[in-house]
C-alpha cells in the first residue's frame, strides 16, 4: 500500500515536471558569450538615471460600454470597463535582481483605482513581481497559468485560479482564455514545468488581447481564427538576448503577428522600461513604425506613452 502511494506521488511530481507545449530552447545560441551583458548592459544601465513622467497621468471616464486601456509601463497594463478594473502583469519594481527600471512606471500604486482582478502571464520577475502583487492586492482573485499559483499565494488575494491553455473563466461580465505562447515559464533553472502564454479578455462583444512574453509562432494564426480581436498587446523589445535565444519578437516579427491575429489595431509593449537586450532602447518602437510604414500599416499602430489611455 505504502510502495503503491508512493509511486502515485512520484507519477504526479513527474507530470508537475514536464515542460509545456511551445518550450523554447533552453540551450544559449552559438557564439553567444562573444558579446558581454555585464560590459554592455548592465553597468552602462547602472549609471543611467530613470525617466520620469512628464504629465501626470488622468484615467479616463467610461460611458456605457466603453473600455480603457492604460499602458503602465513594460508588459503591465490596466483594463478598465464602467464595471470592472483587470491589472495584467502588474510591476513597480525600480530594480529586477541587478536590473534598473530605467523608466518610471505611468502611474503611481496610489493612484490605482479598486481593482477587481490581476491576470500574470507567467513566472518571469519582469512579469511577475511579488513585492508589486502584495501591494495590489485587495482580496480579489489572480489568474495565472497552471504550476505558477504557488508562487502567488499569500500574497493577499482572496483566489487563486490556475488556467490551462484555452480554458477559460468569467469574472463580473468578463470572460478571461489562456491562450498558446512560445516562451519559456521557469521562475528559475529547475521550474521549467511552469506553465505561460497571453490572455484573451472579452467584453460586450470585444476582445483584448495582451500576449505576454513570446517568441514567433505559427500559434497567432489559431488565436486569430478562434477569436475576432480588437486590440492587440504585442511586445516588440528584448528581441537581442543576452543568450542569443529566439526568445522574444522583434518589430517586424510582432507585426507579422498583429496580421495573423487579425486584429484591428496594436499597441506594443515590453521595451523602454527594463534593459533586457542589446538593442538600444530607443530602437524597438522607431523600428516598428519603420516596418509598419513600409507596410501601409501605421494607422493600425498606436504608440502609447506610459501612463497614457485608449479608449474605444
Amino acid at each position: 500500500m505504502v510502495k503503491k502511494l508512493l509511486s502515485e506521488e512520484l507519477s504526479k511530481l513527474r507530470k508537475k515536471r514536464i515542460q509545456p507545449e511551445n518550450h523554447v530552447t533552453m540551450i544559449p545560441a552559438e557564439g553567444w558569450h562573444r558579446r558581454n551583458f555585464l560590459t554592455e548592459i548592465l553597468i552602462p544601465s547602472l549609471f543611467s538615471p530613470r525617466e520620469k513622467n512628464k504629465k501626470s497621468p488622468v484615467l479616463p471616464e467610461l460611458a456605457a460600454g466603453q473600455i480603457g486601456i492604460t499602458w503602465i509601463g513594460h508588459a503591465s497594463f490596466l483594463i478598465q470597463t464602467p464595471e470592472q478594473s483587470v491589472l495584467i502583469d502588474p510591476n513597480w519594481a525600480r530594480w529586477l535582481k541587478v536590473i534598473k527600471r530605467l523608466r518610471e512606471p505611468g502611474i503611481a500604486l496610489d493612484d490605482l483605482p479598486a481593482t477587481d482582478l490581476v491576470l500574470v502571464t507567467h513566472a518571469h520577475f519582469d512579469h511577475l513581481d511579488k513585492k508589486s502583487l502584495r501591494a495590489v492586492a485587495a482580496n480579489q482573485p489572480i489568474v495565472v497559468p497552471e504550476h505558477v499559483g504557488s508562487l502567488v499565494e499569500g500574497l493577499g488575494f482572496n483566489r487563486v485560479q490556475e488556467l490551462k491553455r484555452w480554458e477559460s473563466m468569467e469574472v463580473g461580465g468578463l470572460k478571461i482564455t489562456l491562450t498558446p505562447a512560445y516562451h519559456w515559464g521557469a521562475r528559475m533553472l529547475h521550474d521549467q514545468h511552469r506553465g505561460f502564454g497571453g490572455f484573451l479578455i472579452e467584453y460586450q462583444g470585444r476582445t483584448i488581447f495582451h500576449c505576454g512574453d513570446s517568441a514567433w509562432f505559427d500559434g497567432f494564426s489559431e488565436i486569430g481564427e478562434r477569436s475576432n480581436i480588437d486590440i492587440a498587446l504585442l511586445p516588440i523589445g528584448a528581441y537581442d538576448a543576452p543568450s542569443g535565444r529566439d526568445v522574444h519578437m522583434n518589430p517586424e516579427e510582432a507585426l507579422r503577428a498583429f496580421q495573423a491575429l487579425r486584429a484591428k489595431l496594436m499597441i506594443p509593449m515590453h521595451y523602454g522600461s527594463f534593459r533586457l537586450g542589446f538593442e538600444p532602447m530607443d530602437e524597438p518602437p522607431d523600428r516598428l513604425m519603420g516596418h509598419a510604414r513600409s507596410l501601409g500599416l501605421d494607422d493600425k499602430i498606436r504608440i502609447l506613452n506610459e501612463g497614457e489611455s485608449l479608449v474605444f
